[in-house]
C-alpha cells in the first residue's frame, strides 16, 4: 500500500481559495481590465508572477514606448532586455553600420550583420526576441534639429552613446522636452549609470559635469579599449531603470550615480544634488534651446596660450590638419612621408602602404630617423594621437608636420576600402 492510500489526512486538499492565495489573487486568464492576450500572458508570466509587476505592470510595459539612442555596446543589451520585458513600442536611433570591431561587446549584432546598419540587424534579432514589440527606427539617429520633437514622442530616453557631443544632446534635449533619461557610460573596465528627470527635481548630466572636457582630454573605447562584458552590466542597470520607472515600482537612480569597476568587482553610489548653478537646469540656465554649435564632436586637442601661438606662427610652413584626399594628393607628388604612431596590433590589423611605423610612445626616442627636407604627414586610428604628435613634433623644430584627419579609418572609408576596419 502506497503512502498515499495509508496515510490520506497529510495531504490537504487544493482548493479554489488556495491557489488564489498562492498568487495573491492575480490572474492569469485575460480580463476586461487587460489587452494582453494568453500568448502574452504566458509569455510575461514571470513578470506577472512577481507581486510588484504582476498583470496591471505588465500592461503598463506593453503601453509604454521607449527610445533607446545608440544601438552599440550599451544600446545593445538595454534593447534586448526591453524587447523581452514586452515594452510595447520600442525606438531605435542609430546611423552607423555594422563593423566587425562591434562584435565582441554589440551583442544584438551577428557575424553575418557586418557592413549592413544596426537598424536593420537589430530589427531582425529584436523581432525573434518578442514579435509582440512594435519597433520604431530612426535612421538619422538624433541629431540637433530633431532632438527634441523625437524624444517628445516616447515616455523614456536611454542614452547608449559613446560620444560627448550626443550624450550633452541627450541630456539638454531630454531635459527641454520634459522626458526622463536613463544615463550609461563604459571606459576600459568602469561603467557609471543615472536616471535623470527633471519633472521629479532631480539633477542632470550637467549638474554632475557642466560643459564637456576639452576635446582631445579623454579617449573614447576606440582609443583606450573597453571589456566586452562592461557593456551587459551596465546596459542591464540602464534596462532595470527603464522598467522599473514604467512599471513605478522600486527606487530609481535619481539623485544617484552608480560607478562599477568590474575589474575588482565593486559597486558604489554617490549622491547628486540639483546644482542651482546647472547650465541647463539651473536658476539662471545658459542653454535653454538646441543650438548645432553646441554639440561639435572634435578630436582637436585644447592647446595653451604659448602653444597656440607657436602653433600660429608654423602655420606658414604647413597646414596643421588635412584631409585623407590631401593626404593621399601630397604622397603622390613625392615631397611628403607618411608617419603611422598607431600601436603594433593595430598595425597588425591594417595599415597604409608605405606608411613608416613608429608607435607614438617611442616616438621621442626616434626623431632622429625622421627627415629634414620632406613635410611630415601623422595618422593614427581617428586622428587623435596623431595630432598630439604633431603638436609634439612642432615643439621640437618639425614645423612641417601635419595631423591626418580622420586617421586609417577615414582613410578606410574613402581611399581604400579594401583595409580593416577595426
Amino acid at each position: 500500500m502506497s503512502n498515499k492510500e495509508k496515510h490520506p489526512q497529510e495531504i490537504p486538499p487544493i482548493t479554489i481559495d488556495s491557489r488564489k492565495s498562492i498568487y495573491k489573487n492575480r490572474t492569469m486568464k485575460p480580463t476586461a481590465e487587460t489587452t494582453l492576450g494568453p500568448a502574452e500572458l504566458a509569455r510575461y508570466s514571470r513578470h506577472i508572477l512577481l507581486e510588484e509587476i504582476g498583470v496591471a505592470g505588465q500592461e503598463k510595459l506593453k503601453q509604454s514606448k521607449a527610445l533607446i539612442v545608440g544601438a552599440g555596446g550599451l544600446g545593445s543589451p538595454v534593447a534586448l532586455y526591453l524587447a523581452a520585458a514586452g515594452v510595447g513600442t520600442i525606438g531605435l536611433a542609430d546611423f552607423d553600420k555594422v563593423e566587425l570591431h562591434n562584435l565582441q561587446r554589440q551583442i544584438i549584432h551577428g557575424q553575418s550583420d557586418v557592413d549592413r546598419p544596426k537598424i536593420d540587424s537589430a530589427r531582425d534579432t529584436l523581432k525573434e526576441i518578442n514579435p509582440h514589440t512594435q519597433l520604431q527606427f530612426h535612421e538619422e539617429g538624433v541629431q540637433p534639429d530633431n532632438a527634441i520633437e523625437l524624444f517628445k514622442q516616447y515616455d523614456i530616453i536611454v542614452d547608449g552613446t559613446d560620444n560627448f557631443s550626443t550624450r550633452y544632446l541627450n541630456n539638454d534635449a531630454a531635459f527641454l522636452a520634459g522626458k526622463p533619461l536613463v544615463y550609461g557610460s563604459i571606459f576600459k573596465f568602469e561603467g557609471q549609470a543615472s536616471f535623470f528627470h527633471a519633472a521629479q527635481n532631480g539633477p542632470c548630466y550637467r549638474c554632475l559635469f557642466p560643459e564637456p572636457p576639452p576635446p582631445g582630454t579623454v579617449p573614447n573605447c576606440g582609443e583606450a579599449g573597453v571589456i566586452g562584458a562592461l557593456c551587459g552590466v551596465v546596459g542591464s542597470i540602464q534596462a532595470m531603470e527603464t522598467i522599473k520607472y514604467i512599471t513605478g515600482i522600486g527606487q530609481s537612480l535619481s539623485g544617484k550615480l552608480l560607478f562599477v569597476d568590474t575589474l575588482n568587482m565593486g559597486f558604489k553610489t554617490l549622491s547628486l544634488k540639483k546644482d542651482p548653478c546647472c547650465p541647463l537646469c539651473g536658476d539662471h540656465p545658459k542653454y535653454t534651446k538646441i543650438e548645432a554649435e553646441n554639440y561639435q564632436e572634435t578630436c582637436e586637442t585644447k592647446l595653451d596660450d604659448a602653444q597656440q601661438n607657436q602653433l600660429e606662427d608654423n602655420m606658414n610652413e604647413a597646414p596643421l590638419e588635412i584631409d585623407v584626399a590631401q593626404t593621399k594628393a601630397k604622397l603622390a607628388d613625392g615631397n611628403s612621408i607618411l608617419i603611422d604612431v598607431r600601436e603594433g596590433y593595430e598595425h597588425k590589423i591594417c595599415s597604409i602602404d608605405g606608411a613608416i611605423h613608429i608607435p607614438m610612445g617611442e616616438l621621442p626616442t626616434r626623431l632622429s630617423e625622421l627627415p629634414d627636407d620632406k613635410e611630415i604627414l601623422v595618422h593614427c586610428h581617428h586622428g587623435g594621437r596623431s595630432l598630439r604628435v604633431v603638436h609634439f613634433l612642432r615643439q621640437n623644430g618639425y614645423t612641417r608636420s601635419t595631423n591626418v584627419a580622420g586617421g586609417i579609418d577615414a582613410w578606410a572609408l574613402q581611399i581604400d576600402p579594401s583595409l580593416q576596419r577595426y
